[in-house]
């Protein structure tokens, strides 16, 4: 069995035992969070829209590998350097519940 969640602006397909990171959420380690899904797909093969919840567990926030941000014009003198380093949520699935 597996869902389709969104959240973030994006799609993930999840299964139970799935760890995935996620756009930022404020939450703890440790605490649980759910997530409505937009697809469920059962094991007979019968797909469901729009029922049930995903449980999530939180396991860590943090940070991306920091990415280089340059800007030249040639011929100015122009250079500009920025790093950015996207931090995201750390979930592990636990279950999927139907309704």
């Amino acid at each position: 069995m597996y869902a389709v969640i969104k959240t973030g602006g994006k799609q993930y397909r999840v299964e139970p035992g799935t760890k995935l990171r996620i756009e930022k959420i404020e939450a703890e380690a440790g605490s649980t969070l759910e997530f409505e899904p937009l697809m469920v797909r059962k094991d007979d093969g019968s797909v469901e829209f729009y029922k049930g919840k995903v449980v999530a567990e939180v396991v860590s926030q943090g940070k991306g590998k920091k990415i280089t941000v340059f800007k030249y014009k040639p011929k100015k003198n122009y250079k500009r350097w920025k790093g950015h380093r996207q931090p995201y949520t750390e979930v592990l699935i636990k279950e999927i519940k139907e309704v």
